[in-house]
């Protein structure tokens, strides 16, 4: 492969997470290593609208300190976005401009962080490129608390969101047995089509202070059995707590809020998830008559970086510094995937996934982690999740409270 010259640029897209910036960081700072290779180093703001907009920073311009503290900053640093890119075949617009973008920056690397829509969109952008003849190495980091993406073990940000419902279950659980009166907590945790990270409640039932129930998105939930469980459990400890995925649904096919009315979607097409529980609690006080709270857990479980994964952290900056290892040496249209290395002690191994097979593609948690009941998970998930969780990653404090990245942003002139 010939050694290939030119300008980068990175982009962050869909939700945030704790860490995404920890990527961020990882991506950045080795471009900027390579120089001779590299020249300058853009981020875009708000992912591919702002390549779009001809809108994006001067990564060379930030003080290297803030750039440090992005691994220890939640949120997307750069902005975000949730664009969908059509069919080139269709309209080819968009298309047209970023090459048009591309050509006048000179670009040619991208790097492209976000989850299974964000793959899509980094897929489609390569396989533009090539058939319009213009080099430009593509690669896609991956993200998502959701842990959806195909053929990685595990995504960066799932390990940190985890572990931040892990804990705040078991703080949950104690409150909720101060006072002797009976009382029923529905939480209710992000996953619209995979339960990966409501399962993660199952940490603080192994460690004693958990929930008594598990409901995912990979079993159809019933409502009138979901009432059965409840109430048995509530007549014989006067306490249940519930976690129940957002994206839970109905053999037909209707998540609970939709029992209500239709759903908003994004501009993927996807529902605008919220209130599962709020809406499951109504009919449980209804049908049982006792005290009920419903907990939603909403951007916390996405944002909590003083409650980061150290392991999460450190394999997210990984796969930033990875992409651009891999795209320097020749290496396109892939995305940086993790899977475990053999052996008893838990150790994460990079290999990398053709875009083409990961894009819009869904991992779901086995159907063998889940009981006969569809009410729990086995303690092989737990089994699973337990390495990624391990070690303490927090921002450094000023003041009691943390100093995050402060980047000045300097717009990219040509």
């Amino acid at each position: 492969m010939t050694k290939l010259i030119g300008n980068a640029i990175f982009g962050q897209s869909g939700g945030p997470t704790s860490v995404i910036n920890a990527s961020a960081a990882g991506v950045i700072q080795e471009a900027l290593k390579q120089k001779g290779t590299i020249g300058k180093v853009y981020g875009a703001a708000h992912g591919i609208k702002g390549i779009l907009a001809e809108q994006f920073y001067d990564m060379s311009k930030e003080d290297p300190a803030e750039l440090d503290l992005l691994k220890t900053t939640p949120s997307s640093a750069l902005g975000s976005c949730r664009y969908k890119l059509k069919k080139a075949e269709d309209d080819e617009t968009d298309y047209k401009r970023l090459l048009e973008v591309f050509r006048k920056y000179d670009i040619r690397y991208f790097f492209y962080n976000g989850g299974n829509d964000s793959m899509d969109t980094c897929n489609k952008i390569s396989k533009y490129m090539q058939k319009s003849g213009y080099e430009c190495r593509v690669m896609g980091v991956p993200k998502t608390i959701d842990n959806d993406l195909w053929g990685t073990d595990h995504c960066p940000g799932f390990a940190s969101a985890a572990k931040y419902i892990a804990t705040s279950t078991m703080e949950v659980y104690l409150d909720a047995r101060v006072y002797d009166t009976g009382m029923v907590t529905i939480l209710e945790v992000m996953g619209r089509n995979a339960g990966w990270l409501t399962a993660a409640t199952a940490i603080a039932a192994f460690k004693g202070l958990g929930p008594d129930l598990i409901y995912l998105p990979e079993v159809d939930f019933d409502l009138d059995t979901f009432l059965v469980d409840v109430k048995k459990i509530y007549d014989r400890e006067k306490k249940c707590i519930i976690a129940v995925s957002e994206g839970i649904r109905t053999k037909e096919g209707k998540y609970i809020p939709e029992l209500g009315g239709d759903l908003a979607k994004d501009a993927f097409g996807h529902a605008q998830m919220g209130g599962t529980a709020s809406i499951l609690a109504g009919i449980v006080k209804e049908k049982l008559g006792c005290k009920i709270r419903a907990i939603e857990f909403s951007l916390l479980q996405r944002c909590a970086a003083h409650c980061a994964s150290k392991t999460d952290v450190e394999e997210s900056y990984m796969a930033g510094r990875t992409a651009v290892e891999v795209a320097v040496a020749g290496g396109t249209d892939q995305m940086v995937a993790f899977r475990r290395a053999p052996g008893a002690d838990y150790a994460c191994e990079i290999h990398l996934i053709p875009l083409d097979d990961v894009a819009n593609t869904e991992k779901k948690i086995p159907k063998e982690w889940i009981n006969a009941e569809g009410n729990f998970v086995t303690q092989a998930y737990v089994d699973y999740v337990l390495p990624l969780i391990q070690g303490e990653s927090s921002p450094p404090m000023v003041d009691g409270v943390p100093r995050f990245a402060k980047l000045k942003k300097v717009l990219a002139t040509k």
